[in-house]
């Protein structure tokens, strides 16, 4: 998702082969990562109003571009899944450890907290 973002919204399926051009050893989880990515790039704009409404005074282009696609995919699959709505936001925080800065976590952590109330899946 970052890297399509920052090509500007190329199709997925060419973000794919970059990726798996680049690491060779994603191929094996590359066809759920792409569909998954796909939905979420079909859905950007719903998810990115939703995610502006829960983000207190937060501009939506003011969120880092790792922050924001963890929220995007952490949304989906809260709109989407049937994981429990506690797994999605552990593991979109374990991303922003990973990827983001040093507050990302707890921001992550409190945007999702606050769809999945609205949801009704906590």
């Amino acid at each position: 998702m970052y890297a399509w973002e920052i090509q500007g919204g190329p199709s997925i399926r060419r973000v794919a082969v970059d990726v798996t051009h680049w690491n060779p050893r994603q191929i094996a989880c590359g066809e759920a990562a792409e569909a998954l990515a796909a939905a979420v790039a079909g859905r950007v704009a719903d998810l990115d109003q939703q995610i502006s409404g829960a983000a207190d005074n937060w501009r939506l282009d003011r969120i880092g571009t790792v922050e924001r696609n963890i929220l995007r995919l952490g949304l989906h699959e809260l709109q989407q899944s049937d994981t429990p709505a506690r797994v999605v936001i552990s593991e979109a925080v374990r991303l922003a450890h990973w990827f983001a800065g040093l507050r990302a976590p707890a921001f992550v952590n409190g945007v999702l907290d606050r769809l999945a109330r609205q949801l009704g899946r906590l």
